[in-house]
């Protein structure tokens, strides 16, 4: 009896901390300076919406170029290893010879991530999505240095868990004779006919099988995959990492599909992985032309693989980028179609077919929307009350707080929080917390041990810093 009034007591006095936190951050909502030391301290669980390469800070990528000596394109501020045939390339030695080195890594900075940038000089979509290829070159062969800071930050920024998407998976597999599969794919979803996409998909499945795809799954699990994560003691009790596999949208129907089928088996034979993704601008020419079909695929995938997981993104558009119509049906695809366990962005829910019903289904099948608020405000220009993050919240879908591409958009986990207290101010602390907590909940961690230890971790450090607001 002694030891329930105990405990029946320290709840007491818990729950009572965590009013007491709740009643500061209410205090302090307007002022960003305070805001930001009180999110830097709170613990914020997991970062789910995560790319490797976008997420590491140019300043290290810019270094690693000006070490190694890597050829400059001057015009494009695009870097590579060895000089390219076409285009106006200097090595950096010979830039810093002629004493223009300063010059250029002013413009590097500005032209590889959102540093400095103006809102005119280049559309903000088109800065962001052709950075990646800019600074590709600095990250090849260099994927430790970049799990390590990643590790390093997020922890700093009391982190405690990433899912990030860190590498496609090399295949050198030769599908030339299968090529006329793009064409009868894209002829039978032009008429929506799902049984014959399927029963094409099944043919191609089949001769993806007899080429071995299995390998290519397992080289990189193996080779790659586990050997980096063991080798640089990733998981510690501070910290834990899993990654997600992704395919390319731009790709044709018959090399995404290709790329798609490995990615499901990397992720049905390592606990290391953590499901499969979609991945390139939404809104690009093959994205959009395919995007049904990419759905029709997914649901594929599910059934010969259904224990894996996949987060989609989806109706990472807005009004202006795309026509009116085309922001009507992303979302509802990748549920309805697709199967999505997670999606990532949303921001066009608003515009979508039947929004309110597919908002429901959200919430009543535990589907998670990825916020990302500085992502989308930077790629979008849409924020504040323009954000659907309140839809979200209005129709009780489960929601989850990210950072996208941090680097490439000068941001980290803090920074999301501070916008999301700052803008809208009937998010409770409480309501905080509860995000916090989705980020380790949805998380697509398959050893179920990992998930309960970060969970009980997770209540450790709320005590610990709730007991700051205790006087």
């Amino acid at each position: 009896m002694t030891r329930i009034i105990t405990l029946f007591c320290f709840f007491i006095a818990q729950f009572g901390f965590s009013q007491q936190a709740g009643n500061y951050l209410e205090k302090i909502r307007n002022n960003e300076a305070l805001l930001t030391a009180f999110f830097q301290q709170m613990p914020k669980g997991g970062d789910l919406h995560h790319h490797f390469s976008g997420s590491i800070y140019a300043e290290p990528l810019l270094e690693r170029a000006i070490a190694e000596d890597f050829y400059l394109n001057i015009e494009t501020m695009e870097v590579s290893k060895t000089k390219p045939a076409k285009g106006n390339w200097q090595t950096f030695s010979s830039i810093k010879n002629n004493g223009k080195l300063d010059y250029y890594e002013q413009q590097i900075m500005q032209t590889w991530s959102a540093k400095d940038y103006n809102g005119v000089s280049v559309p903000s979509d088109d800065l962001f999505f052709d950075s990646f290829m800019k600074f590709e070159p600095t990250i090849a062969g260099h994927f430790a240095e970049g799990m390590l800071e990643l590790k390093k930050r997020a922890i700093a920024e009391n982190v405690s868990y990433i899912e990030t998407q860190l590498s496609t998976i090399p295949c050198d597999m030769n599908v030339s004779d299968l090529t006329d599969f793009s064409t009868k794919l894209r002829q039978a979803a032009s008429q929506k006919d799902e049984k014959a996409v399927l029963k094409l998909l099944d043919e191609l499945y089949k001769s993806l099988q007899q080429k071995d795809a299995k390998k290519y799954a397992i080289d990189f699990n193996n080779n790659f995959l586990a050997k980096l994560h063991k080798d640089l003691k990733i998981d510690d009790e501070r910290f834990t990492m899993r990654y997600q596999n992704f395919v390319l949208r731009f790709m044709e129907p018959v090399d995404l599909f290709k790329n798609l089928v490995i990615a499901f088996i990397s992720s049905s034979e390592s606990k290391l992985t953590a499901g499969v993704n979609i991945v390139s601008p939404e809104h690009g020419q093959n994205s959009m032309k395919d995007y049904w079909l990419h759905m029709v695929m997914f649901k594929y995938c599910h059934s010969k693989f259904p224990d894996v997981k996949y987060t989609l993104h989806a109706g990472e558009l807005t009004l202006g980028l795309v026509q009116p119509e085309d922001l009507t049906w992303h979302i509802n695809d990748a549920i309805y179609i697709a199967g999505a366990n997670r999606i990532g962005h949303g921001v066009d829910i608003a515009y979508e077919a039947n929004s309110y019903d597919l908002l429901k289904y959200m919430s009543k099948n535990n589907i998670p929307i990825e916020i990302n608020l500085t992502s989308n405000e930077f790629i979008l220009k849409v924020k504040e009350n323009r954000h659907p993050f309140t839809l979200y919240k209005e129709f009780n879908v489960p929601i989850v707080i990210s950072t996208d591409d941090a680097g490439i958009l000068r941001t980290n986990m803090t920074e999301q929080y501070v916008l999301l207290a700052k803008r809208y101010p009937d998010v409770t602390y409480s309501t905080i917390k509860q995000y916090v907590y989705n980020s380790i909940n949805f998380s697509f961690i398959q050893d179920a041990s990992v998930k309960k230890q970060l969970l009980k971790d997770l209540d450790a450090k709320f005590k610990t810093f709730e007991d700051k607001f205790k006087n």
